[in-house]
């Protein structure tokens, strides 16, 4: 690579709650120290969305904004989003443009075929996950696919979260395995969820959990493809099996309300805290014996790093990327999508023994902190850099 600092053009959809934004921000602020000057592009959040932006101010990064990039689909807003991209690429000229989840995937990538003359010579994309299926249905999911395969092939390399969704987009025929890197999140674990100054006692006196009750935790946004109804579901189960235990629900979302009004028609609103979303996620944790997820679709889950990182041993579905973070009767539970029967059973072995959840929490933080570290994720995408730009001069001095 010159000696010279490379400029680089990260973009991503909106910085709201949930790993790619965390992603973005330490990887943006530790690629300074390695020759790299970063503009970090967001657009707007969604109604009722939780903003993450204060971890990239903490961290010192200056963040550009383009109103109209969002996470809902809207032609006209688009389009004057990807205008305006092509724009900032024209004026920054980045020797590389890496966007980071579908949206700003899409908008970069064509405001980089827009640019013209000006288009960086290195393309890059991150899938944090990927909506090809399950979100939409089947008409828009095959014109998703096409339109991810076209853009693949304007695309210098392919960045997966985990080893499941590369497979599963090469499975999509979205681009061959050789065009795909796996880098797993960077997260500063110990900041966000720090083992040593946990705060369980105090906690769970705040939230009025007994000692000797067993918490369970969900964090995240309430949306369909979240299946937090099966949360309650499961709960519900959990105390039909007769566990005490309490349930604590962290986010917010569009189906707030009819969580709230589904846990009223349960029964089990009495012992199920709604507690909104929370900057400080590390006590709450820490007050929890298991996270529960029961998400139809995932790429990487932060929440389910975040809990193994404090100790506090995961049941999951077997989704996505869930697999390459919680082992299997090892740090924690895999279940089936929509399963609430085992989901309880799972929950109820957990609550009946406190050795088996040490035991699962110990071995979850001794695997996900150097796993999911910052320092590895800088190193992981400053060798993709290196590389891709090495490349890049072997190219222009053999034409």
């Amino acid at each position: 690579m010159p000696d010279r600092r490379t400029k680089i053009l990260r973009v991503i959809a909106r910085l709201n709650m949930g790993g790619p934004a965390l992603h973005v921000a330490y990887l943006t602020a530790g690629l300074r120290e390695r020759g790299y000057d970063t503009t970090l592009v967001a657009g707007t959040l969604a109604r009722g969305e939780d903003s993450m932006a204060f971890v990239a101010e903490g961290l010192g990064v200056e963040v550009v904004s383009i109103p109209e990039l969002g996470r809902e689909i809207s032609p006209l807003r688009d389009l004057f989003a990807t205008i305006r991209l092509a724009g900032l690429i024209r004026r920054e000229r980045p020797q590389i443009l890496h966007t980071h989840t579908a949206k700003a995937g899409t908008v970069g990538r064509v405001a980089a075929l827009l640019a013209g003359r000006a288009r960086p010579p290195i393309v890059v994309h991150t899938f944090h996950g990927h909506v090809l299926r399950g979100y939409f249905g089947p008409v828009r999911s095959r014109f998703f696919r096409f339109l991810e395969r076209w853009l693949a092939r304007h695309t210098t390399a392919l960045v997966a979260v985990s080893p499941q969704v590369r497979d599963d987009l090469v499975a999509l025929g979205v681009a061959a395995p050789e065009k795909f890197t796996v880098v797993r999140l960077g997260i500063e674990l110990d900041e966000r969820v720090g083992a040593d100054a946990n705060g369980r006692e105090e906690t769970r006196r705040y939230l009025g959990i007994p000692p000797d009750r067993f918490a369970v935790g969900w964090v995240g946004r309430m949306t369909p493809v979240k299946r937090t109804e099966n949360v309650l579901d499961g709960f519900k189960r959990l105390r039909a099996r007769g566990i005490d235990a309490t349930l604590c629900l962290v986010g917010d979302g569009p189906d707030r309300a009819g969580l709230e009004r589904r846990a009223h028609e349960l029964g089990i609103v009495k012992d199920t805290l709604f507690l909104g979303y929370q900057e400080d996620v590390g006590p709450l944790y820490a007050a929890f014996d298991a996270l529960v997820l029961p998400s139809g679709n995932e790429g990487t889950p932060v929440s389910v790093i975040e809990a193994l990182a404090a100790e506090t041993p995961v049941v999951a579905t077997r989704v996505g990327g869930v697999p390459d973070v919680v082992r299997d009767g090892e740090d924690g539970f895999l279940v089936e999508p929509g399963d609430s029967e085992v989901f309880a059973e799972r929950l109820a072995e957990l609550a009946r023994d406190p050795a088996l959840r040490e035991r699962f929490g110990a071995a979850g933080r001794a695997r996900v902190v150097p796993r999911y570290a910052v320092e590895r994720l800088v190193d992981d995408i400053d060798r993709l850099y290196r590389a891709l730009l090495s490349a890049g001069d072997t190219r222009t001095r053999h034409t």
